[in-house]
């Protein structure tokens, strides 16, 4: 088997959700480092893997994928005798894709958007925006009251990067749904 190639930074959440699945599979794989600061996401050879010009992409022999959840979904489907099984098989394939969905509508924009506020803002040494985190806290309750109502176990790989960036925050609320 080839080893798989995975084209992105270790910072990016995208990346990491790539990253998790492979790592859950007891995969092997190369990170190719892209280097964001120099614009190489944004330039060849780059683009010839992405023409979007953002990471992650993905090659799995001469497979080329790009968009995170793509990926992971390639890796569940065509890895799944390989370490832990990351789709439920007793789910329907329509009810996975359906709060795959969700959490990429939902879930993802929000909790990015307090994971820039809280965590990358002052990585960067910027002032984080109390305004916006406190619109965004307010969203992701409302996310999140739903996933309690509906769901009695979460177990999506695709919601840990940006997890676990808020763990680490005052961001409390994620810690009362996810500890």
């Amino acid at each position: 088997m080839a080893v798989l190639k995975v084209h992105g930074s270790a910072i990016s959440t995208a990346t990491q959700r790539v990253i998790a699945a492979i790592n859950e599979n007891g995969l092997e794989y190369e990170l190719v480092h892209v280097n964001l600061a120099e614009g190489e996401h944004k330039r060849e050879p780059f683009l010839s893997l992405n023409p979007f010009g953002q990471v992650p992409a993905f090659e799995d022999g001469d497979l080329k994928l790009f968009e995170s959840r793509a990926i992971t979904t390639h890796i569940t489907r065509n890895y799944a005798t390989s370490g832990t099984p990351l789709a439920p098989a007793s789910n329907n394939p329509s009810v996975t894709v359906n709060w795959m969905q969700v959490e990429n509508h939902q879930f993802e924009p929000v909790s990015s958007a307090l994971t820039w506020e809280l965590v990358f803002k002052r990585m960067f040494g910027m002032t984080t925006d109390a305004s916006v985190v406190e619109e965004k806290e307010a969203k992701q309750a409302k996310v999140l009251d739903v996933y309690e109502k509906r769901l009695s176990h979460l177990v999506d790989l695709h919601h840990l990067p940006n997890l676990q960036c808020l763990m680490g925050t005052c961001f409390c609320l994620v810690c009362r749904y996810f500890s």
